[in-house]
């Protein structure tokens, strides 16, 4: 810190000027966004949607003040150190998901949610890149086409599985299909984002090369995971020899998702896939050199005796293992509302003035949901098709993830990625009251 701060009076007055001023300026917009998001999240979330929806249209909303005359956000999109941690910003959401992932559940899965799974990704990928896209938007590239198939291929879990536990329906037999499904849908998702942006990357589309991308991707995933979780159990005791405390652990977990996201990048895999594969390495039970944390310890003398007091301690012992999860969650509440926002700020509401272009994305929208529900008939038998597909209906930040990741790539120009980020705000939208209208009527 005193370096920088040196390095900043060595330079000339006119520079320093203009660095404090940018920083301050960033320093407001931060502050106003992560206010806005904070508020504009319990309000979605009282009317019945996901929080990510409310901070989604909050960015929409704030890009598009100009046209009111309001242009103080003007440059908030195009800031390069906003942009930083908008990216920081969902390599820590990927971290969080795969802290939440289970490595055993990806193994135990059963066969149906094997076969809604891969249904839930060909026939969405399939309908946009070689229907939807060339019959909507003629003319476009290939890889545009292959962007588009990759985005409608997405699940967001975390939307579904709120509407199945607000309902008490987790025990279901659709709920444990659709979770299970989703679980290997992430995994295939990120190997797709990978696939394409490769191949976007690469120039050309081929078939060694498609091979060797998703070798890669597996590779990566496959080693990174087995090598990590024989080091991890290891790297754990040896750093708590040293503290033993949560500010060790954190440094760890983090330090690991930051690392890999590194890797990933350097081998030309997206960053995320990097944080997903270093939340898979921790297990609760790698992590048991840590301190239990002091409201625990402080708290077990004064549990009641007997079978309440044995019970609660293992609740409160339960949740001290799980510490390394929800230690990353407060980093996420800064960084993961940046990532929602910017990325609806670059939403131009003009490009609706076209009710062309409001075609194509409702377009785009109905074959999002075709595609899913295609999806619901794999479950077999025992299962409520209908439950199962619109489970898998909503995008969310997921098919977000991979539309600023064609956008970075300039494979999406601005009108194809206002219709894809329609298209995500649509399934979102329609998602929670139709399955809660399913699920009770059942």
């Amino acid at each position: 810190m005193k370096s920088a701060a040196l390095a900043l009076l060595l330079l000339p007055a006119s520079a320093q000027a203009a660095g404090a001023g940018v920083v301050g300026e960033n320093l407001l917009w931060l502050a106003l966004i992560l206010l806005a998001a904070r508020l504009f999240a319990p309000l979605a979330q009282k009317l019945g949607f996901p929080a990510v929806l409310g901070e989604l249209l909050l960015g929409v909303a704030l890009g598009n003040l100009s046209l009111f005359g309001f242009h103080y956000f003007d440059g908030v999109a195009k800031d390069p150190i906003i942009a930083f941690i908008a990216e920081l910003g969902v390599i820590v959401l990927l971290l969080q998901i795969g802290l939440e992932t289970r490595l055993a559940e990806l193994v135990r899965v059963g066969g149906r949610a094997t076969a809604v799974a891969a249904v839930g990704i060909a026939a969405p990928f399939a309908l946009g890149t070689y229907l939807v896209g060339p019959l909507l938007l003629p003319g476009m590239t290939q890889n545009a086409y292959l962007f588009l198939g990759a985005t409608l291929a997405a699940t967001s879990v975390g939307i579904t599985g709120r509407v199945f536990r607000d309902l008490g329906r987790l025990d279901s037999t659709e709920a444990r299909i659709v979770l299970g499904a989703a679980v290997i849908d992430d995994v295939l998702g990120l190997v797709i984002l990978a696939v394409v942006s490769g191949l976007v990357q690469a120039g050309k589309v081929s078939l060694p090369e498609t091979a060797w991308i998703i070798a890669e991707a597996g590779i990566f995933l496959g080693g990174s995971i087995w090598l990590g979780r024989l080091i991890a159990p290891h790297s754990s005791r040896w750093l708590a020899r040293l503290d033993a405390g949560p500010s060790m652990l954190f440094a760890q977990v983090l330090a690991t998702g930051l690392f890999l996201a590194w890797l990933a990048h350097a081998i030309g895999l997206a960053p995320i896939i990097g944080a997903f594969a270093a939340g898979l390495l921790f297990e609760p039970v790698f992590l048991r050199h840590f301190e239990t944390p002091r409201i625990v310890q402080e708290a077990a003398p004064l549990l009641p005796q007997g079978e309440s007091g044995k019970s609660l301690r293992a609740l409160m012992e339960k949740h001290a293992r799980h510490q390394h999860e929800s230690m990353i969650e407060p980093i996420g509440y800064f960084f993961v509302p940046v990532f929602f926002v910017l990325t609806g700020m670059q939403v131009d509401l003009q490009t609706l003035a076209d009710p062309k272009l409001v075609a194509i994305a409702l377009g785009v929208t109905v074959a999002a949901v075709v595609g899913k529900l295609a999806a619901g008939f794999a479950a077999g038998r025992g299962a409520n098709a209908w439950i199962v597909g619109w489970g898998m209906v909503p995008r969310g930040e997921v098919g977000l993830i991979f539309a600023v990741a064609g956008r970075q790539l300039g494979v999406l120009d601005d009108t194809l990625f206002s219709i894809v980020v329609i298209m995500v705000i649509l399934t979102t939208l329609l998602t929670p009251p139709i399955l809660t209208f399913l699920l009770r009527r059942q």
